[in-house]
């Protein structure tokens, strides 16, 4: 990994996620230099460029990557498109982020996996959820914890998503222009589904891969799926370590709140993680912590008090890190393509296919 103290950055694209998500975020990371973008709208580059103080703009990533000197990529596209996109970055062989997922389809993803063995960068897939402070302080925690075993075996792990208000104002500075946006080649569906199986898939992956992802970041280990609730509320899953885990997708929903929570039990407590809207700024999620050791000892409940830092911010400072080589990416390309495995055995027990 390089260990270049300012890291210039070159942006593939800077639609609403572009900016919002990522854009803002990376220009203020003090070691972050965004020096280029690539988009295919001329006059939202232009304004976009001008707002943020980005001095570069390319019609295309290839002129971007032909004419800059770049220590990483982020690029915000859409994932239907990675399959043909990302083989360019990989071959400038920097580092590169994406958002979730790392594809389409399973078939996409392996494809993109070789790629990526071959060219010397590596890939940083978004899964924001594990950059919030709340998630970071909760991991250290269960691993302390596995290791101590002070609170005996880790037991469980529940992960509560209903859909609510996502976004919680995060596109309210959002720059957009009249220009139309192109029509542009996507990858091939997956060839193992049909037509109606595989817009099921891409949905699911679309909203629920972050959990997919997050159980085997708070389990520690891989898992399967062992069950699909056939209403589609409910996921169950075993560890390779055997604890059992549920995702819970959809038992409500809201409409002006976002009440995202997991639960990682052991035999004598538990740590309760809630997470704010994705989109949300300055506000961390929230810990609690309840031990009950037994032996006397007056069982505790503790809510450890986090950064006011946003998940968003920190996955941008965890990259630039990553970048840095003071840190490793908290998810590569490889792992990401275990959870399109795992939503793809979802799909196939939830409609029995």
């Amino acid at each position: 990994m390089s260990t270049v103290s300012k890291v210039r950055v070159g942006f593939v694209g800077v639609g609403s996620m572009g900016q919002c998500a990522h854009l803002k975020n990376y220009v203020a990371v003090p070691e972050c230099e965004v020096v280029a973008i690539a988009e295919i709208r001329p006059e939202l580059a232009k304004r976009v460029a001008a707002r943020y103080g980005v001095k570069n703009v390319y019609p295309d990533h290839l002129q971007m990557l032909a004419h800059e000197e770049l220590d990483a990529i982020v690029a915000s596209q859409q994932f239907n498109r990675h399959g043909l996109l990302l083989p360019d970055l990989y071959a400038a062989g920097i580092p590169v982020f994406t958002e979730k997922p790392l594809a389409g389809s399973v078939e996409v993803g392996e494809g993109l996996v070789e790629a990526l063995r071959s060219s010397g960068s590596w890939h940083m897939v978004g899964y924001h959820k594990r950059s919030d402070p709340a998630s970071m302080w909760a991991r250290a925690e269960v691993d302390r914890l596995k290791q101590t075993e002070e609170l005996g075996r880790l037991k469980y792990v529940r992960i509560t998503m209903p859909p609510g208000d996502w976004i919680a104002g995060g596109f309210a500075d959002l720059i957009t222009t009249d220009e139309p946006y192109p029509q542009l080649e996507i990858d091939p569906p997956a060839q193992d589904m049909d037509e109606e199986t595989f817009a099921q898939y891409t949905a699911f992956v679309n909203y629920y891969i972050h959990q997919i992802n997050l159980l085997r970041y708070f389990l520690g280990a891989p898992y399967r799926v062992t069950y699909a609730d056939p209403s589609g509320v409910v996921l169950a899953a075993q560890s390779d370590e055997g604890v059992p885990a549920v995702i819970e997708m959809s038992p409500y929903q809201t409409t002006i709140d976002w009440q995202e929570s997991v639960l990682i039990c052991f035999e004598k407590g538990w740590i309760r993680v809630d997470l704010p809207a994705p989109m949300a700024i300055n506000r961390p999620g929230r810990v609690t912590v309840y031990r009950d050791p037994g032996d006397g000892k007056t069982p505790e409940l503790i809510e450890p008090q986090m950064p006011l830092v946003h998940a968003m911010y920190q996955q941008a400072v965890n990259f630039i890190s990553a970048v840095q080589g003071k840190m490793r990416p908290l998810c590569e390309a490889e792992e990401a393509l275990e959870d399109l495995r795992v939503a793809r055995d979802y799909i196939r027990l939830w409609k029995n296919k």
